[in-house]
């Protein structure tokens, strides 16, 4: 696993071990940061389940001003420190140990331009992250959120409650790519 482009552009990332963990596929996350890539410069992007930090830095490395990142787990937390000082792009993260929940409903002070949801699958974490971003207005018109799964079907089931819908789906071999903006529907919708 290494960072794709940017300033950090080549660097080796260390990875989590474990079958609990899944890094994103560097095909996956080409393909993601290439559709997303106009919006990357300058924005505030939120790494939601990090991991080993991958996707995050790599959004630092591409040109966001500010990258969040959050995981519930000490030892994730331990490789994306250690991955952050690789790629010495310590001026452009932030790092929360916390439950995302939490993160969400507490520690987001400020409105997010791009949102990465990659949560273990086999859980409905999406649909609760996306009603807290919902309630706690964390979002702006332009926002994009970004949910990677290996079940599209169940996260657009999930999604129907919330009234929201999908602009954008991709498939990768196993995972799938799904983009929304939240705002911009609700706001056609109230």
């Amino acid at each position: 696993m290494r960072i794709i482009s940017g300033k950090a552009r080549g660097t080796k990332l260390y990875t989590l071990d474990g079958e609990n963990t899944r890094p994103t596929l560097d095909r996956v996350k080409e393909s993601v940061f290439n559709i997303i890539q106009n919006e990357l410069q300058d924005c505030v992007f939120l790494d939601l389940f990090s991991g080993s930090g991958a996707i995050g830095l790599e959004a630092a490395s591409r040109g966001a001003k500010k990258v969040i990142m959050c995981d519930n787990k000490k030892d994730a937390i331990n490789i994306i420190e250690k991955n952050i000082q690789k790629t010495h792009l310590q001026e452009k993260t932030q790092i929360f140990n916390l439950d995302f929940e939490e993160l969400l409903k507490t520690k987001i002070k400020e409105k997010i331009d791009i949102i990465y949801i990659d949560p273990p699958y086999k859980t409905d974490f999406v649909s609760r992250s996306l009603n807290i971003i919902i309630e706690q207005k964390i979002i702006h018109e332009q926002s994009i959120i970004i949910i990677e799964t290996d079940d599209p079907k169940k996260i657009q089931e999930q999604m129907k409650s919330l009234n929201i819908k999908i602009t954008d789906e991709r498939k990768y071999g196993r995972a799938s790519i799904l983009l929304i903006n939240i705002a911009k529907q609700n706001t056609r919708a109230s």
